[in-house]
């Protein structure tokens, strides 16, 4: 009897996958770990399935999943952090590690633009007060960002698209970028402590590394001017988030504006739950229609490369 030769296996962690990408992957089996799956779910379905590539979505892949796969590959990002792939692990045992880096760029500074203005105009605080039948027209002031200075911590592709946005608000844009070897027009490159004494909005658009975990902490955020706004749709663990609850608490910050978390999902209790100027929201930022087929087509044309070329060097 003859038999089939089975595809080789691709695990998504995650439920699904945009069809564009399915598309891409068709040599493949692609199989999908589940809404929100676990370690050990990870590692089960490595074990049973031996894929030679993991599309992750949603939570971590680190040396024991790695070691369960044992045909694996490639571990491609369906976005653009790695920070939650074990990049070591992965080198030793020579897996490829790739991210769909600008697929969800437009997204993600689009969301950075939502919290910024959410948070100089007090729109969610605002909303709940009519709500609650106050007309608070003759005390309420927002912030006006024309001509005031917005600092970006990081300029990719991300950071990039939020200065362009800032200028055409009116805004003096200054970032720091130590890998930046220009920047672009209208935008100037200072140091961090600079950058930290005179923005009005400073907004994070750098990786999460061993070196930044916690960069802003409660020496940091002394340093910034005070009433400033900060804004985080990178990573929650460049934050040390009891130092910021302490700054919103005592006006050091007018406000901020969370897309991420040290932990998520976001644990409880939790103190920024009770601080009312601060706005959160589930690390959605990338979490667009468009960056949501951008970042599977990525994924998956990051596979196929690295999958081609052991193909190739195996020849």
């Amino acid at each position: 009897m003859q038999t089939v030769s089975r595809k080789p296996v691709v695990i998504v962690t995650a439920a699904d996958l945009a069809p564009q990408a399915l598309d891409m992957l068709t040599p493949f089996e692609v199989v999908f770990a589940g809404k929100q799956p676990t370690e050990d779910d990870i590692v089960a379905l490595c074990a049973a399935h031996k894929p030679v590539a993991i599309i992750v979505r949603y939570g971590k892949v680190n040396a024991r999943i790695m070691d369960a796969a044992e045909n694996l590959q490639v571990i491609s990002k369906h976005g653009s952090g790695i920070d939650v792939i074990d990049q070591e692990a992965a080198a030793a045992r020579g897996i490829a590690v790739r991210a769909a880096v600008g697929a969800n760029a437009a997204a993600v500074a689009e969301h950075a633009w939502a919290l910024i203005l959410a948070c100089a105009k007090s729109v969610p605080q605002l909303d709940m007060r009519m709500r609650d039948a106050h007309w608070d027209k003759s005390t309420h002031k927002s912030v006006e960002l024309d001509g005031r200075t917005l600092g970006l911590v990081g300029l990719g592709a991300i950071g990039r698209r939020v200065a362009a946005i800032g200028i055409a608000f009116g805004m003096r844009v200054i970032a720091f970028d130590p890998y930046a070897k220009e920047a672009p027009a209208g935008t100037q490159l200072v140091s961090l402590d600079e950058l930290y004494a005179t923005s009005d909005v400073v907004s994070l658009h750098c990786p999460l590394t061993a070196e930044n975990r916690q960069m802003l902490n409660r020496d940091t955020l002394a340093r910034f001017r005070r009433g400033a706004i900060l804004v985080n749709t990178a990573r929650g663990g460049l934050i040390d988030e009891a130092a910021l609850a302490e700054a919103l608490a005592s006006g050091q910050l007018r406000s901020a504006g969370l897309d991420s978390f040290d932990v998520e999902p976001m644990t409880t209790p939790h103190p920024f739950r009770q601080i009312p100027n601060v706005i959160l929201s589930p690390h959605i930022g990338g979490v667009t229609d468009a960056a949501y087929v951008n970042m599977g087509k990525g994924a998956a044309a990051n596979v196929l490369a690295v999958i081609e070329q052991h193909a190739h060097n195996a020849a």
